[in-house]
């Protein structure tokens, strides 16, 4: 049987550079057997067209609640007709599983932050209305032929709170791009990076969220400085939240730090290969893709404690306990006063992942749906 694969993802207005990558990177390595196709319905701006009104946040989120529980829901379903397989790329678009055949759909879950506020209350707590968008994302991945998840932890977790039966789950991780390497793959100049050139600075790729701990990301920097005053942040991705502007001016970081959004992946992994260390102060990742992109390309990573992190990174990561502040200033200067450490270890811990890989897992794990059989298999 042909097999006709729709990929469901995100919409780029959104801004989440990392799922607009295992979108595009299933794409570009899934094997040539199959008949892959990007699916989804162009970005419609309701509210945020709107004069005054328009300009506030809160009208781009009713714009992204419209198209994603309307607006995408009636795509999929004048799709459906044209497809055997359906994969959505993030499980936050979960709710799609209900407007396809859930039999032949399959759904990629990142990690459970989404569902916190069902599965946790008390450590998440949300409004009714978040609470019941969640129930309808999670019940489309309760509903999914299969669910592929990015580590074992995540996995492990999925099991736990009984979210999607074990046979149907398959672990599938990530890649590096080709561009993530210890050498250049472009000539072409980047000049906020050559204007650092002969200064000291450390590294966060990600976006602002609470779960990064921006401000322990802050904290650190400023303590990092008490010793070290040359020492800048090169933040990239995110938007500062008014509360992380304010905590740069009081901590005196507003002239200390260049923050650059929309970088392309060689821009990004020339950063990396400059970085005398990126930080990943998060307190709860489902996979931290910058942590195997910086090993990729060399640079030395410090990051939170968190078995997930461990997983991805393995030894060649210093890990620091969540928001230590004091520990994690220590570890950064350990690691920027060491100019000799050897890159080859990362460099040969990140090789072994692989989006090809990632790709013909997923590939097989569908094979198995089409015959009717379980999905999961030796990679599970």
């Amino acid at each position: 049987m042909p097999v006709r694969l729709a990929v469901l993802p995100d919409f780029p207005a959104e801004g989440w550079p990392s799922m607009d990558l295992c979108a595009d990177m299933l794409l570009a390595n899934l094997p040539a057997s199959v008949s892959a196709e990007r699916v989804s319905p162009p970005f419609r701006r309701v509210f945020s067209r709107l004069p005054v009104v328009g300009k506030r946040n809160v009208a781009f989120n009713a714009d992204r609640l419209l198209n994603r529980f309307v607006a995408f829901p009636r795509d999929a379903r004048r799709q459906s007709v044209r497809f055997n397989l359906f994969h959505v790329v993030d499980h936050t678009y979960a709710q799609l599983v209900h407007d396809l055949p859930a039999d032949r759909t399959g759904v990629y879950c990142h990690d459970l932050d989404a569902f916190r506020g069902l599965l946790e209350p008390a450590r998440d707590p949300r409004p009714w209305w978040f609470r019941k968008l969640a129930g309808r994302i999670m019940s489309g991945l309760k509903k999914a032929a299969v669910v592929f998840h990015s580590t074992r932890a995540v996995g492990d977790d999925l099991r736990r709170f009984g979210l999607v039966d074990p046979p149907k789950l398959v672990h599938a991780a990530y890649g590096v791009a080709d561009e993530f390497t210890p050498r250049a793959t472009t000539t072409d100049p980047v000049p906020w990076l050559d204007d650092l050139a002969g200064r000291t600075w450390v590294m966060h790729v990600g976006s602002c969220i609470p779960r990064k701990r921006i401000d322990v990301l802050l904290d650190v920097v400023a303590e990092v400085r008490r010793t070290r005053p040359e020492v800048m942040l090169v933040k990239v991705g995110g938007e500062w939240s008014g509360e992380q502007r304010a905590q740069l001016v009081r901590l005196g970081l507003a002239g200390a730090t260049v923050h650059k959004t929309g970088l392309t992946r060689p821009e990004l992994a020339e950063a990396y290969r400059r970085a005398p260390v990126v930080l990943v102060p998060s307190d709860a990742e489902g996979f931290g893709l910058p942590v195997i992109e910086a090993l990729a390309c060399g640079a030395a990573v410090v990051a939170s404690d968190l078995p997930v992190l461990r997983e991805v990174g393995g030894n060649v990561v210093s890990y620091q306990p969540v928001g230590d502040v004091p520990a994690w200033a220590g570890a950064v200067r350990e690691v920027l006063n060491d100019t000799t450490a050897d890159r080859t270890p990362r460099i040969a811990w990140a090789s072994r992942y692989s989006w090809t890989a990632h790709a013909n897992t997923i590939t097989a794990a569908y094979l198995r749906v089409l015959k009717g059989e379980p999905p999961c298999g030796s990679s599970s």
